[in-house]
């Protein structure tokens, strides 16, 4: 019997500039929206998206046009808003932070902060700040006035260009038929696409095979059952 092959699971690390953003119609009006950001009307924008539509990677690439600090929701409260003075910040996940009156009052004061010292502010949610459920009234004012740019679920162009870039990161050959099997079976989500090729990766190594369609298909089934 062949021995199993040793793996080992390595993380690897996203590449988030705007080289490896890969513009289709689910994210054009967006990163429109990014590469004009010196023109946002009062200089600060909302995007808003789904899980795994790329709203990080935006910021990301919004954060290295604009020199901004990235920084999550849920760190508001214990961040020193009064040192981001002069900066253009980036807010990711906004909308978990309804509810919580800390929070909420922080985002209100580094908002204001923000657009007085004359830098740009992006807030990055799943939904429209309406859908939001803030309860400081200054603030889901202030967010509904907020210029909006939606990102969609990714389309069947966006996902095979990413599956196929996730597999040459990993030095994986595939051929354009297993791309075009994986992408209408699959999760829509560019995060989905991530753990898929990882779990691909994975299960070709561990069996010393080839990443093939029947491959494909037993983790998809493993997917489904929620075992991956």
């Amino acid at each position: 019997m062949m021995p199993r092959q040793l793996t080992f699971d390595l993380p690897a690390r996203p590449a988030q500039g705007r080289g490896d953003f890969f513009v289709s119609p689910s994210n054009a009006a967006a990163m429109g929206a990014i590469e004009t950001w010196q023109d946002w009307p009062n200089r600060k924008l909302v995007v808003a998206g789904d899980e795994g539509t790329g709203k990080t990677h935006l910021t990301h690439v919004w954060a290295g046009l604009s020199g901004a600090v990235v920084m999550p929701a849920t760190a508001l409260d214990s961040t020193d808003i009064a040192a981001l003075a002069g900066r253009s910040v980036a807010v990711e996940g906004a909308d978990v932070i309804a509810g919580d009156r800390a929070r909420e009052e922080a985002l209100f004061h580094l908002h204001n902060l923000v657009l007085a010292e004359g830098g740009a502010l992006l807030i990055t949610a799943r939904k429209a700040p309406a859908r939001w459920g803030l309860s400081l009234p200054d603030l889901a004012s202030r967010m509904e006035a907020t210029t909006l740019a939606r990102l969609d679920p990714p389309d069947d162009m966006l996902l095979s260009v990413v599956l196929v870039k996730l597999f040459d990161d990993r030095q994986i050959t595939v051929t354009p038929t297993l791309i075009t099997y994986l992408v209408p079976r699959m999760t829509r989500s560019l995060s989905a696409a991530a753990e898929l090729v990882e779990e691909l990766d994975r299960a070709a190594l561990a069996e010393n095979r080839a990443v093939t369609r029947s491959l494909a298909a037993h983790v998809l089934e493993k997917f489904e059952a929620g075992e991956a």
